[in-house]
């Protein structure tokens, strides 16, 4: 242990949870759904083993229907869809909806790891126009839209709206009106606002601010639905979902009931996405001073314009520093502050679920370990 002034200290009881994801998740919808595992109120049964053809769980099916199209001010011409797979599953599903056996390509941009997963994928089924890549300056920013090589009429335009691993969010909806936009939305939806409207799918799964893993959100306009060809595999086919209302098979109860709370408390304690965007603007701002006023010790990894509201990514002046960082948190209770895999070094994701004064506190840790050890950075 650093010996962490005790005002810094998180407590016993469980760590801070700072990971890529699965995220933090509020307390009070952690206590919620404990006692939903023992027993739903009013059901005499666990949570885990409850029936999903009850008319309990299709209640909570429609709630969180309700709450999210209450949240994003949704048509009622778009279908809200509660699939499994992870965000994973959409990168091939998509593309066998809506590119297999067509003339024109689909624009696809990579702009980071999770874009470069989905690319391949959708290279399985038709042809795909990479119209920008981040790749040659090691993903550290977005594009700006002049430097998009549109397709004249794709099939459809793919983005992620916010790349994890590098921590870059994208601050613009991308892409000319015309075009069928799809937004992998995973790592920030219900996050902030946004126009729903503007986009013809929105996939995200749930690890991030959603809920725990198991379920992705999936709105679809109902236009879209035409354009599927008619030899999918029935579990891969978007119209089955809508046609039995996410529940064609048995669905991952837990996960879909976690989310339902967690919309309940977005709309109820929270007070919508404008109060929630105001709140993780506030620690990203918090969290991002810190890092810009170390004189170096610390140092951001995105491009100022295109820095993430959900994944700080940041360095240490040296490897052995990175990795004493990520131990010597860990040990005074701020847990998942490793950088992924592929790019080592630091990351905290500030998910919806993670407070203010978490966020006050990190910063603490970080201002403390500075002063401690900026000598050997010398």
């Amino acid at each position: 242990m650093l010996g962490t002034p005790a005002a810094l200290r998180v407590g016993t009881v469980r760590k801070l949870n700072f990971s890529g994801g699965p995220g933090a998740l509020p307390d009070c919808v952690l206590e919620a759904a404990s006692e939903a595992i023992l027993e739903v109120p009013g059901q005499g049964l666990s949570l885990l083993g409850i029936s999903h053809r009850s008319p309990w769980f299709r209640d909570v099916v429609e709630e969180a229907e309700a709450n999210l199209r209450a949240l994003l001010d949704l048509s009622r011409s778009y279908y809200v869809l509660f699939l499994q797979g992870g965000g994973t599953l959409q990168f091939s599903m998509i593309p066998m909806s809506l590119l297999r056996g067509r003339a024109q390509p689909a624009d696809y941009l990579h702009t980071g790891y999770w874009s470069g997963k989905a690319i391949p994928e959708a290279r399985r089924e038709g042809a795909v126009n990479v119209v920008w890549s981040g790749e040659e300056e090691g993903f550290r920013r977005l594009p700006r839209e002049s430097e998009l090589a549109v397709s004249a009429a794709p099939e459809y335009l793919h983005y992620i709206s916010n790349e994890t691993v590098e921590g870059l969010q994208f601050h613009r909806v991308v892409g000319r009106e015309d075009l069928t936009r799809i937004c992998d939305m995973s790592s920030d939806f219900l996050s902030r606002r946004i126009d729903a409207g503007r986009f013809s799918l929105i996939y995200a799964h749930a690890q991030k601010n959603l809920g725990p893993a198991g379920v992705t959100v999936v709105l679809v306009r109902e236009d879209l639905l035409e354009r599927i060809p008619a030899n999918l595999p029935a579990m891969l086919d978007f119209r089955n979902h809508v046609r039995m209302g996410s529940i064609y098979n048995t669905p991952p109860v837990f996960a879909i009931y976690v989310t339902m709370l967690i919309t309940r408390w977005l709309r109820d304690e929270v007070g919508g996405l404008q109060a929630m965007e105001r709140l993780n603007r506030a620690k990203a701002q918090r969290l991002y001073e810190t890092i810009d006023s170390s004189q170096g010790f610390y140092a951001g990894r995105a491009a100022v314009p295109d820095r993430s509201l959900m994944n700080v990514a940041f360095t240490l002046p040296t490897a052995e520093l990175n990795v004493r960082f990520v131990e010597q948190a860990d040990a005074e209770g701020f847990a998942g502050l490793a950088g992924h895999r592929t790019l080592g070094g630091v990351r905290a994701s500030l998910y919806n679920g993670v407070t203010l004064e978490a966020v006050e506190a990190l910063c603490g840790f970080m201002d403390f370990f500075r002063e401690r050890y900026r000598r050997e950075a010398l």
